[in-house]
Order: C-alpha cells, then structure tokens, then sequence
C-alpha cells in the first residue's frame, strides 16, 4: 500500500506540491488525475525516491522506497517508457534489472511473453517504437511481480489492440488483490479503467473518492424526455412543480430528476413518451469542473491573441513558423 503524509516538494520559490496526503488503496485501479503542472509527476517520483521531498513522507508497505533491499518485488513502475539505455536488447534490459533483484532468469521470458515483445527480445532498444518503448516499461514493472504497480501514461504509443490488453492488465492485477495507481490526461480511458480516484490541483488534494461519487458531485446529470405532446408535457410538470430546461432536438431535460418518478408522472396523465432516459455526465465534464480553478494556462482564440482578438501573454513575438516562445515559458515542466 502506498500512503502520503503531508507530503511536500518546493523548487525554489515555486511550491509543487502542498502538503498532500492519500492512501492508495489495494483490489481497485486508483487513478490519478490533475491538470498540466498539477504535481503528478513530481509526486510520482518522490514516491520512488527519484525525487527528495521538502516536508512529509511517503511509505511503501510502511517503508521509504530507498530502504526496499529489492525493490522490484514490491513495487513496479511505469515513469518514463525510454529510460532504457539504447544499446541494450529487450531481454538484456530485463537480465539486467532481474539479476539486480535477485528475480529468477525465467522471469524474463515470462513478462516478454505477456507484454507481446519475444519476436524482437532480442532487438536493441533504439530500434523501438514508442508502443514497443511501452510495452517494455510495463514488462520492466512487472518484472519482480510486485504487489503494487504504478504506471504514468501506460497507454501513450499504444494502437487500440494495446489499450486494450493494459487495461484488460490493470483491471486483472487489481482483481488479485494489488495496488494499481496510474494517471493518464486521457478522461475516457480513466472512466471504463478507474474505480477510485485522486484528483489534485496545483500540489494540493482536490478529490480522494470512488469514482462515481466523483462524478455524481462534480458534475450535472438530467432526465430527458420526449414527446409529441410537448404543451401537455410542460403544463404536466408545471403542475407537479419540476422545474425544465430545453434539450437537444425538441426535447426537455430535468436536471437531478427522478427517472422512475417522471416516468410514472407520464403514465398517471396518459402522456405519450419516445424517450425517457437518464443522461449521466461524463467523467470529463465532471474533472473540468472540479479543476477549473487550477488549471495553469488556458487556450485563447490564437497564438498571440486573447479570446476577444489582443495581443495575448507571448505578446507578437508568438507567429506562427517565427520566434520561439518566452524561455520562461519553454521551461514551465508540465506534471
């Protein structure tokens, strides 16, 4: 299990995270969600120790990372999918982080076989395309066959076969009773893979709940309702006092209604009906609510222009094929 406990990471006088404390939770998929500079990353590596914090601490089964005498047997991990030195075959890569872990050799072969690379085990890494890139960085964290997993962006460089087989992956290793913590910018991929969720906004906590509580909380749901009487369907719901807004297509909504209750209000006033159906807001809609207030940089109408036309933040030195944007900009890391 891995817990946070006021963990904290400055880089000078920029605070990255903020005193953020969670537990990730074992027999679901947890995932980890926040805007572009929000503190994922740097979270992430602070839990492997890659990262120093400032304040706090983060336990792995109650222990730092760094006192693990093999760590790949308790936690695997998916950060950055080219951290593998370009020289290196697939399956030397794999030998080389087993002997270190003191894994057994058949291992290898093994986390090859169920990641799809034993054709080109042998092939250097340079030679890698992103999707084989990833497919080896997952290899490589399930290597120890660890009882957590953390995986950044599992699914970037994968066709839709591969997203597929990660999710399948996640969700089965969350079955057996392991910790899965992943974050992805992708909202649709999080809604069918994500059971619980941790949301974070400029290094601070957000959310820590399952994730339809999330969306229930953040976001709008409504009934919709279709009729070819659509005077008596107003005078019937002004009567029953539910307030209505317009919907797409000559339809009404009822934001929050009660899909049973509506229906049977129908029935009891010989209303005919061509749709009555529960519209379930996504997951997306429900994040951008949540994060409207940490998003770091909002899109304007075009490079060099706010929404209403001006000159934008990067001011004219921001064309299109000309000047490179303001190097404070360049350097802005994006978690």
């Amino acid at each position: 299990m891995i817990e946070l406990h006021d963990l904290t990471k400055r880089y000078g006088k920029t605070l990255a995270v903020d005193r953020l404390s969670f537990r990730v939770p074992q027999g679901v998929v947890t995932g980890f969600l926040g805007p572009n500079g929000a503190g994922k990353s740097t979270t992430m590596r602070m839990i492997l120790d890659l990262d120093r914090p400032t304040g706090g601490r983060v336990t792995i089964d109650g222990k730092r990372y760094g006192q693990l005498s093999e760590p790949l047997k308790y936690i695997g991990a998916l950060l950055e999918a080219k951290a593998v030195h370009p020289g290196r075959t697939a399956r030397d890569h794999l030998l080389w982080l087993a002997q270190s872990n003191r894994i057994p050799e058949r291992r290898v072969d093994e986390v090859l076989a169920l990641v799809g690379l034993t054709p080109v085990a042998r092939k250097r890494a340079r030679g890698f395309s992103l999707g084989m890139g990833q497919r080896l960085g997952i290899a490589s964290a399930l290597l120890g066959d660890p009882e957590i997993v953390m995986f950044d962006e599992p699914v970037n460089g994968l066709d839709p076969e591969g997203i597929l087989w990660i999710r399948t992956l996640m969700k089965r290793l969350a079955t057996e009773g392991r910790t899965v913590f992943v974050s992805s910018h992708l909202m649709s991929e999080m809604a069918v893979t994500a059971d619980h969720l941790v949301v974070i906004g400029r290094g601070r906590l957000l959310a820590d709940m399952p994730m339809p509580e999330f969306i229930r909380r953040n976001a709008r749901s409504a009934v919709r309702l279709r009729t070819p009487q659509p005077e008596r369907l107003l005078d019937v719901l002004a009567g029953a006092g539910i307030r209505h807004e317009a919907g797409p297509g000559g339809s009404y909504e009822v934001v929050d209604g009660d899909l049973a209750e509506l229906g049977e209000l129908a029935a009891a006033h010989n209303l005919v009906l061509h749709e009555l159906s529960p519209q379930q807001a996504s997951l997306e809609e429900a994040f951008m609510q949540m994060t409207a207030d940490s998003v770091e940089y909002h899109a304007g109408a075009g490079p060099g222009r706010d929404a209403a036309g001006a000159p934008g933040p990067w001011g004219a030195d921001w064309k299109a094929g000309g000047a490179r944007r303001p190097a404070a900009a360049q350097q802005q890391e994006e978690n």
